[in-house]
């Protein structure tokens, strides 16, 4: 795969974009504003706070920051119901702190990309309160997929679709007719057929490249456009969905439309030099999330396939093969995560504890060794398990449409613990603790107690911490003539192991997943996840050898 060659149209012009771009082989880290750190003591991390901490990511060796929304909004969803995406919400700065934060982020060489969110509004946004007041037929409405409803009085939802978040897609207003929401009633859906939406997207996206950022993340990039005559879902699912997942013939989702609007997305892109967009694309069919990736559309792509896999050796190299090859057939590279927002912490998924750490260590020098681009969730780097929250401060939206069956996702949002051994740990300017709960009174979500092990602080200077691991591993990821190359070369291993060789460079990952030690491929080792049983490989750990 040497020499791939990216190709952008732009006044009928066809121009190579250049293989090296920064973001083709770059670290991520994803902050997730509200929890990242806070800088006025009111319980919430803001842009002030992100701008305080960013030595830590400098030291950290990240090359790129992905902020999560913090622009205006009621949060009803926590920024993902974006009232208007061209201000900065007063709860998380200003404008003047954000062009701050991206001016000293330059200066340390972290580029800075941020949060688009294209398929919906909030309900607070004006052009949503214009269409309330127009009523039906009305040029207003036609920005968003009101329909009438169904049954004799229109009672009945248009269709069967369900929301992500749970319970129906739609909700009905006062004069009878009901909106489209594919995530909860204050997030309805934008109509991408509608010359409107198209022009104040490429505004936004304008607005914030003139101020200077790198790119953007895209939600929900396999949504937006519909199907026009909005037909029954063929299954309709029974419960909320907190991952969204394509399902077979699923026409929420993934409609042919969509690459119409990545097209024009990358068209005032390409206008900017060096700016990228990666999208966020539950989509499991290999050759259907290779269009999103074509050379005129999306720069990279998340592939979940990772976060979905178990901690198998079998598992885990086939969605290594799948993503690979996914991304082989457009010439793009390959973006790894194994944790975000949306889906329970890595650590805990593996199990918890102990052995959830251990594994969590192994599969962070898998995901480091693979070409391609990696994305970090703000915490993993220290380990944070899922918080097992009390249903007191539960603020998920999906909680309440669940009706409280569904806890939601508010368990791996729980604010980065940064120094201290007590909560709140820094992360709140002037926080206290709650002397009766043990938990933080003051952070927007309560921080456990046992935390105190788990702070930046107290793992900085242990060479033995999850986080000097991660300093290492990307230090040597970036320094080490062995990471080149595109592609890997898989050796023969034991049942529950593999191993795999980067091309061109030379590196050498083996996983151990099965229950005993097993001999490690030929070669000197760089770097192992846990200690070493001699010359053999233990059980839940992996290794560099070079």
């Amino acid at each position: 795969m040497a020499g791939l060659l990216f190709v952008r149209r732009s006044a009928d012009l066809e121009e190579i974009a250049d293989e090296s771009s920064w973001w083709r082989d770059a670290v991520f880290y994803q902050v997730y504003v509200r929890s990242f750190a806070d800088s006025n003591g009111d319980g919430v991390g803001d842009l002030d706070g992100v701008r305080s901490r960013l030595g830590y990511l400098e030291l950290l060796g990240v090359d790129a920051l992905w902020l999560t929304p913090f622009y205006r909004s009621p949060m009803a969803d926590h920024g993902y119901d974006v009232a208007d995406p061209r201000d900065v919400d007063p709860l998380f700065g200003d404008l003047d702190g954000f062009d701050r934060l991206v001016a000293e982020a330059h200066e340390r060489d972290i580029r800075v990309t941020v949060d688009l969110v294209p398929n919906h509004t909030s309900d607070q946004h004006e052009w949503f309160q214009a269409a309330l007041r127009a009523g039906p037929g009305s040029p207003e409405r036609e920005r968003y997929l009101f329909r009438d409803g169904g049954g004799e009085r229109g009672e009945l939802p248009p269709n069967n679709w369900t929301s992500v978040f749970g319970g129906p897609a739609w909700t009905r207003v006062a004069d009878g007719q009901w909106y489209l929401h594919l995530f909860a009633r204050e997030q309805p859906d934008l109509n991408w057929a509608h010359p409107d939406v198209r022009d104040d997207l490429a505004r936004t996206l304008r607005f914030w490249l003139d101020r200077g950022v790198d790119g953007f993340r895209i939600d929900v990039a396999h949504g937006m456009a519909k199907p026009s005559h909005l037909p029954d879902m063929p299954t309709p699912a029974s419960g909320p969905e907190l991952v969204l997942r394509d399902e077979a013939a699923d026409p929420r989702f993934d409609d042919d439309g969509v690459h119409d609007i990545h097209r024009m997305i990358r068209a005032v892109i390409d206008e900017y030099p060096d700016r990228m967009a990666v999208g966020e694309i539950w989509v499991t069919d290999d050759e259907r999330f290779s269009r999103y990736l074509r050379s005129d559309e999306l720069h990279l792509g998340f592939n979940f396939r990772l976060v979905s896999a178990e901690f198998e050796a079998d598992a885990i190299r086939s969605a290594i093969e799948h993503s690979l090859g996914t991304v082989a057939s457009v010439n793009a590279p390959a973006t790894w995560t194994l944790s975000n927002h949306d889906v329970v912490r890595h650590v805990t998924r593996y199990g918890g504890g102990r052995r959830g750490v251990a594994r969590a260590r192994a599969m962070a020098l898998v995901e480091l060794a693979l070409p391609g681009v990696v994305y970090l969730y703000n915490g993993e780097e220290l380990g944070l398990p899922n918080v097992d929250l009390p249903s007191w401060a539960l603020q998920d939206p999906v909680w309440e449409r669940s009706g409280h069956t569904e806890r939601g996702r508010d368990g791996c949002r729980v604010p980065i613990p940064w120094e201290g051994g007590e909560p709140p740990f820094g992360f709140v300017a002037d926080g206290h603790r709650d002397g009766a709960s043990g938990l933080a009174s003051n952070a927007w979500l309560p921080m456990p107690a046992e935390w105190a092990a788990l702070t930046v602080e107290a793992q900085i200077e242990d060479p033995n911490s999850m986080l000097s691991l991660y300093r290492q591993a990307l230090e040597i990821r970036k320094s080490s003539p062995g990471f080149t190359g595109t592609e890997l070369e898989w050796y023969g291993a034991p049942p529950g192991c593999f191993a795999f060789r980067r091309k061109g460079g030379g590196l050498i990952c083996a996983l151990n997943t099965s229950a005993v030690s097993v001999p490690l491929p030929a070669g000197a080792v760089v770097l192992s996840s846990g200690p070493m049983d001699g010359d053999l490989l233990p059980p839940d750990t992996a290794v560099w050898l070079l």
